[in-house]
């Protein structure tokens, strides 16, 4: 079992697609996602919330379903 993600000293950058006006907008640390092959997303507004951790393949998965637009009703 591998030691768990400290997130204390992350640099999160927020998403290139937010729009600054405090709506939706995520946030990802890349250094962890480097070093730990991991992504670690959260919600911007929520800084000390809680962090979804997604494994490279699930990470790109996900993000061809949304570039696709398969999440619209």
């Amino acid at each position: 079992m591998s030691a768990p993600l400290n997130l204390a000293r992350a640099e999160w950058l927020k998403s290139s697609h937010s729009n600054g006006d405090g709506g939706n907008c995520v946030e990802w640390a890349p250094a962890l996602a480097a070093a730990h092959r991991i992504i670690p997303v959260r919600d911007s507004k929520i800084p000390s919330g809680p962090v979804l951790a997604f494994g490279p393949r699930a990470w790109a998965s996900f993000v061809t379903a949304v570039c696709d637009d398969r999440f619209r009703p």
